[in-house]
């Protein structure tokens, strides 16, 4: 892996899914003709379910009526995996990362986005732990991380989303990922408080930074998509 290539770092807040989704892949564009550094951004959503390219619909147990009742709604997405659930209090990072550059194969950028996770853990003391055939992080039979790329052109987009302080009651309306039998949980069940997520943010970035060997930078202006929006 070569050593401190350049990150820009996007705290983008509050954000719409799909909304997201577009940035990512404007965002992309730029980093796959090499007019922008690769990008981290950390961001949370509204309530949404995103199925990703192995979903299927038996992994969903409510309608979309349903759902749309419960304030959430059905994305269906192009990252790798099965159905998850973002919304307020996840920390979403996006990875939109020339992958040639840095010399990562695609398995290589899944167990840094899980070590990079297990990182941001460890700086509060919460034991996570990765499973083989599994991607993503777990605290026992728990998961508290999901991880799901997409890969285009040697370039990543989406990345892991890290249970923080969300209501975890919005999982029963799905499979997570898939993985029947299987529960979730968050930093603040485990932790038994609530972390302030701006020191979540922090930790995420620094353990970013470690993993990737990377020098990250905050992007200048702060909210402003790459290449343009």
């Amino acid at each position: 892996m070569t050593k401190q290539l350049p990150v820009e770092m996007y705290d983008l807040g509050y954000m719409d899914y799909l909304d997201a989704l577009d940035w990512q892949r404007t965002t992309a564009a730029a980093v796959r003709t090499r007019s922008s550094a690769d990008v981290l951004a950390l961001l949370e959503h509204p309530p949404v379910y995103t199925m990703g390219a192995r979903g299927g619909d038996d992994h969903l147990l409510l309608g979309d009526d349903d759902l749309r009742a419960r304030g959430a709604e059905l994305v269906m997405t192009d990252r790798g995996g099965d159905i998850t659930f973002h919304g307020p209090g996840q920390l979403v990072l996006y990875t939109i990362l020339n992958l040639r550059r840095r010399g990562l194969r695609p398995v290589d950028h899944v167990r840094c986005l899980e070590r990079t996770i297990l990182g941001t853990l460890a700086a509060f003391d919460v034991p996570g732990r990765t499973v083989k055939g599994r991607p993503g992080v777990w605290i026992g039979s728990r998961k508290i991380a999901a991880i799901g790329v997409s890969i285009r052109g040697g370039v990543t987009m989406h990345g892991a989303a890290l249970n923080v302080t969300n209501d975890l009651t919005w999982f029963n309306a799905i499979v997570p990922c898939g993985l029947h039998g299987l529960g979730v949980t968050s930093m603040a069940r485990e932790l038994g408080i609530a972390p302030p997520m701006g020191d979540v943010m922090t930790a995420a970035a620094a353990a970013f930074a470690e993993v990737y060997q990377a020098e990250v930078r905050p992007a200048t202006p702060a909210m402003e998509p790459v290449g343009g929006h």
